[in-house]
């Protein structure tokens, strides 16, 4: 059976739709859906998905801010929205579910981590958040073979996905630190990692799914800021992530980055990630 998957940060579900998504929506037969920066209230993702979804949905401490949620075809069996320590607030962030698929159990997340801003506490939080799903992975690959991370991480792994990566390297979302835990999650399972901070660790054994699908090959990048021609010159970031399992990364196939065909058509400042699962 196969199952589409997409994810997108919506930079506010309300104007997202007031722009267009529900026409990209209508046309891609997603069968879950993660998004981020909901900034609306469940009742408000009712209103504009329409019956035909069941909705979770996570939505931040501060009115307004972040969000996450899972809506899909079919309703979850079960589903999660802690992460890290008790008094540690992933609230609007991170939300777990999953969903029986024939035989299988197939756990999806969608999360939202911290932009981050260097010397601040928004990085702090930025690094918890990080080492939190570091310590997660392992314990959702040993609930179900077929897990799955989805969502904007706001980190760009290697050079290949930054336009401009010279010129961000003292910048968060390229900072030597934060890219240490995607070289970790994405190392090779039980075998020792360096990352680019020269910080030493064991390799988690997930799978970068676009990366897989893409090659070794500038982006494809999913963001790209509102300002100047980033969006027209393509100097963009890839921010937006499938992490997938090995067992389940091998059963993907379709990777798409659904770009706009032009700035004026855009609906969010990223855009959607959508990928078949052949379970």
């Amino acid at each position: 059976m196969s199952v589409r998957i997409a994810t997108v940060n919506v930079n506010g579900v309300r104007a997202a739709f007031r722009k267009g998504m529900d026409q990209w929506l209508s046309q891609r037969n997603v069968d879950i859906l993660a998004l981020q920066e909901v900034r609306a209230s469940t009742e408000d993702l009712e209103e504009l998905l329409g019956p035909e979804w069941n909705i979770l949905h996570d939505a931040a401490t501060a009115k307004g801010r972040a969000g996450v949620a899972l809506a899909s075809r079919s309703s979850a069996e079960i589903h999660r929205v802690s992460l890290g320590a008790d008094d540690f607030d992933t609230a609007g962030r991170w939300l777990e579910a999953d969903y029986k698929i024939g035989d299988k159990i197939l756990t999806v997340v969608s999360t939202y981590v911290h932009s981050g801003e260097v010397d601040t506490p928004k990085q702090v939080e930025k690094f918890k958040f990080l080492k939190a799903m570091q310590e997660r992975l392992p314990e959702l690959e040993a609930h179900t073979p077929y897990a799955l991370v989805v969502g904007d991480l706001n980190v760009g792994h290697t050079e290949l996905d930054i336009k401009n990566w010279k010129g961000n390297v003292k910048r968060a979302g390229f900072l030597p630190e934060e890219r240490a835990y995607f070289y970790r999650f994405m190392g090779a399972k039980g075998e020792p990692v360096t990352g680019p901070d020269g910080s030493t660790g064991t390799g988690l054994g997930w799978v970068d799914v676009g990366r897989q699908a893409a090659g070794d090959v500038p982006g494809p990048y999913t963001w790209w800021s509102w300002r100047g021609q980033a969006f027209d010159n393509d100097a963009g970031w890839r921010i937006d992530y499938h992490l997938a399992t090995p067992a389940l990364a091998s059963l993907a196939s379709n990777y798409s980055v659904d770009r706009a065909d032009s700035y004026d058509t855009r609906w969010s400042d990223h855009t959607p990630v959508v990928v078949d699962y052949n379970l």
